[in-house]
């Protein structure tokens, strides 16, 4: 038995060399870790059990059969992460460049399917150089079974992707799918094709990190939530990210009491002023009112004039989407639409109370966003928030005009509770545009146009850009001090545990995608 063992421990010590020494050494220079080295980082120690470490390739085609590929250069496995099970899957780049084969693909499909069985989530660590283009249709096979199960999984696993090194061709689909990806930036890139191809095809020149590198996807596309400097940075990232995460849809959002704290201090009335014209950093506000301040910005690079993420408000995990008035005063457009519809959709899928700020003067306007398709963008905002089940909760700051004052979490589209500061102004429109339309022939024969319109604008505040007009009719439960903001979010978190929403029979609602 002793020999039987001793000859066990061999060849996983060759395994778990993956493509070698010399290969290693050259993943190091390039800044990036090991596949292995990753899931170590990740796991908490001595929890990683890893399944299908003895898989072979079975491909004799172009030389295969004479190669020998560790673990077919992938690992799979479930371990603890902050004492609760996570299934993983993480390409190995020191064998042959991480490239998906036949095997390759059935294992990490195999963690899939675990993945779901058990109801707990998967990460995902992608650096791969794609396709093995000598297995064929089968590497083709490979990417089609990993994208279905991604989709069957969504929403009811959360799907973190961390991308560390290659990513391009059909593999960008597998990301694309997930609810979160982190990029490294310098050593992630993901494309579907690649800056040969976009040459030969279109004579355009361009670096593989112009093209698809962390920041490029963090700050134009959108493909990529989160950025991070390193690889360690990056998997700290995915344990601070589930960490707010139920394991699976059927289970409610962790609830961390040690960071209880109700009280807001007085400095919070000194950063929304009464002046609409004014912007302030809205991040401001939520970090007053969340536990210790401490925000989780997903998408932070990308469309800054909606803030989303997560937080804790009395031990309570939440979702937070709020606008920014510091960024095109905190407008509605088509890529905070899209951002915004999406998270919130993946908050209402895991139980997550969505809690909504609102200073927001309406939708961007110009023939750019109109032909690029604002309308049906924006519809997603609308749907998203009237389609969620989940707790929503809402507080008006300021601006809260139009067309945008519906689309952002209002009475109208289901909010359970809707606060408004005293600095709330709810209306069709602002006061100075809505006294022009209204008064315009008035304005025009008066003896002192200016003057006359002033006092126009002045009657048009008085009477509607206030939230009491909104409370009087029901749309708005509360006008609060804003000291009191948290207090009343937790009363809304502690009355809403118990909700229950039914909604009508259907396969699935048609979002305007």
């Amino acid at each position: 038995m002793d020999e039987l063992v001793k000859k066990l421990k061999e060849i996983e010590a060759k395994i778990e060399l993956g493509g070698g020494e010399k290969y290693i050494e050259k993943q190091h220079k390039a800044g990036k870790l090991t596949a292995r080295e990753r899931l170590q980082l990740l796991f908490d120690e001595g929890t990683f059990e890893e399944i299908d470490k003895f898989v072979k390739h079975r491909n004799t085609y172009f030389g295969l059969d004479k190669k020998e590929l560790p673990a077919d250069g992938v690992i799979i496995g479930i371990g603890k992460v902050n004492g609760r099970p996570v299934a993983a899957f993480s390409q190995d780049f020191t064998v042959m460049g991480g490239s998906l084969g036949e095997m390759h693909a059935k294992k990490i499909v195999k963690i899939m399917d675990l993945a779901m069985k058990l109801g707990i989530p998967l990460v995902g660590i992608n650096d791969s150089g794609g396709a093995r283009i000598q297995e064929g249709v089968d590497a083709l096979y490979g990417y089609g079974e990993i994208f279905f199960r991604n989709t069957l999984a969504s929403g009811v696993i959360p799907q973190i992707t961390l991308i560390a090194g290659p990513c391009a061709g059909g593999a960008v689909y597998s990301p694309a799918i997930t609810d979160f990806v982190i990029m490294v930036d310098k050593t992630a890139q993901m494309f579907i094709t690649g800056p040969n191809v976009i040459k030969a095809v279109t004579g355009e020149e361009i670096s593989k990190e112009d093209l698809g590198g962390a920041m490029i996807h963090n700050t134009k596309s959108g493909n990529a939530h989160f950025i991070a400097s390193s690889d360690e940075e990056a998997i700290k990232l995915i344990k601070e990210l589930l960490s707010y995460l139920p394991q699976n849809n059927m289970e409610e959002p962790p609830l961390d009491l040690k960071t209880v704290n109700e009280e807001i201090d007085e400095s919070i009335l000194n950063i929304v002023s009464p002046d609409s014209k004014r912007g302030y950093d809205v991040k401001e506000v939520i970090k007053k009112i969340v536990d210790n301040g401490e925000f989780l910005e997903v998408h932070e690079h990308f469309a800054k004039n909606i803030v989303t993420g997560f937080a804790r408000i009395n031990g309570h995990s939440v979702g937070i989407i709020a606008n920014q008035p510091n960024v095109f005063a905190g407008v509605l457009d088509i890529d905070s639409a899209d951002k915004a519809a999406r998270f919130i959709r993946f908050l209402d899928a895991f139980n997550i109370p969505i809690v909504t700020f609102v200073d927001t003067p309406g939708y961007l306007p110009g023939t750019k966003q109109e032909h690029g398709g604002i309308i049906r963008h924006g519809a997603k905002l609308l749907f998203a928030y009237s389609e969620a089940t989940t707790l929503k909760i809402t507080i008006i700051l300021r601006k809260a005009y139009g067309g945008a004052y519906i689309a952002m979490g209002s009475k109208h589209l289901g909010a359970d509770f809707v606060a408004a500061w005293p600095t709330a102004e709810i209306a069709v429109m602002g006061p100075e545009g809505a006294a022009n339309i209204i008064f315009k022939k008035e304005i025009e024969k008066a003896e002192n146009p200016e003057e006359f319109r002033v006092q126009r604008i002045e009657e048009y505040k008085e009477m509607f850009a206030n939230p009491y007009v909104a409370a009087s009719r029901g749309y708005v439960d509360a006008v609060i001090d804003p000291r009191e903001t948290k207090k009343w979010i937790i009363k809304a978190l502690e009355y809403g545990v118990t909700k229950v929403e039914p909604r009508p029979k259907k396969k699935h609602g048609n979002i305007p995608l």
